[in-house]
């Protein structure tokens, strides 16, 4: 039985780089595996300080733009992490099953922890094994990532095997799938770094919920190269970023756009493309205000969602916590 399971955290943008790097694959394999689950992983939003509102209205959102891109929640179980406590359950077991050396090593926990204005927290160190705890309790055999999550699901699959050594086959060691390099989306100011919430400047990323007025701007305002010729190349990072940006959203081979713009202009190239991801976006944006507008109908669909997974969840603790000798009562 194919399994994949995936999330994002809900901090606050969800930019066009979540969309082509992780969303798009994920409305896609949902017609292709047994199960699909998706979670807002608002436990892992946590690690840094948020505020309660922002972070409340962000979870809803972040689930509503899912649906609006088309993951459907007859074929997918769609719901917030902490509305299941067996994943901080598991968590904290598998806590008990991983070396501190092993956690520290994470690219991610030494880049943030540098970053920290309030201090490091635990939460920062610990957060793989609880991104470990939301994959192997759903006994997910895929799990598609972008590349800066790949060292923890690597983690997780380590963690698998130990415990699956020390105590039988319990956990399903998931294999992981990550967008093609030569397709990755990175930053329309720094066609060298991926496309990212966190950079410094707005003209990084295009937002999901960006106006038709800013996405213009964005896309004219974009880095090019030194030279003329709208043409993927690896010589040319910046045309061929926004190129592979115009391929997947108009589902047409990068190819076909380098022969409607020969012999034309970066100018007329951007136009287009600004348009085409206005065009793109336009109903996802509807479908997503018409989701938040009835938060009711929002609600009751991650419930059920969360509802559907419980019973999967609650054995894969259960057989957990029978195998390392806690009672279940």
């Amino acid at each position: 039985m194919r399994r994949i399971f995936s999330g994002i955290q809900p901090t606050g943008i969800i930019h066009l780089g979540n969309y082509l790097g992780a969303i798009k694959q994920w409305v896609e394999m949902q017609d292709k595996v047994d199960e699909s689950i998706f979670c807002v992983v608002d436990l892992h939003a946590i690690t840094v300080r948020q505020d309660p509102e922002k972070l409340r209205q962000a979870t809803l959102s972040t689930a509503a733009w899912y649906l609006a891109c088309g993951v459907d929640p007859e074929k997918s179980a769609i719901f917030i992490q902490s509305t299941r406590p067996e994943h901080t359950e598991l968590g904290w077991i598998l806590n008990c099953y991983t070396q501190i050396g092993e956690l520290e090593r994470m690219t991610q926990f030494k880049d943030k922890s540098n970053h920290e204005k309030t201090g490091t927290g635990a939460g920062l160190l610990t957060y793989p094994t609880l991104m470990a705890a939301d994959i192997l309790l759903y006994q997910a055999t895929n799990v598609p990532v972008g590349e800066d999550q790949v060292q923890h699901v690597e983690l997780t699959r380590d963690i698998a095997k130990r415990f699956n050594n020390l105590y039988g086959q319990t956990l399903v060691v998931p294999e992981y799938s990550t967008k093609i390099a030569g397709k990755r989306i990175m930053g329309l100011d720094d066609a060298t770094k991926k496309m990212s919430k966190s950079a410094p400047s707005e003209y990084n990323y295009i937002a999901l919920s960006d106006s038709p007025e800013k996405i213009m701007q964005k896309v004219k305002k974009a880095v090019t190269d030194s030279g003329t010729q709208i043409q993927h190349d690896t010589d040319q990072p910046a045309i061929s970023n926004l190129l592979n940006i115009f391929s997947e959203i108009t589902n047409q081979e990068v190819t076909e756009i380098e022969d409607q713009f020969l012999g034309k202009g970066y100018g007329e190239f951007k136009i287009a493309l600004g348009q085409a991801i206005i065009d793109f976006l336009a109903p996802i944006q509807a479908k997503h205000n018409e989701l938040m507008a009835n938060p009711q109908h929002l609600e009751a669909i991650l419930r059920a969602g969360s509802e559907k997974i419980a019973p999967l969840a609650q054995k894969t603790l259960s057989d957990v916590k029978q195998k390392i000798g806690l009672i279940n009562l």
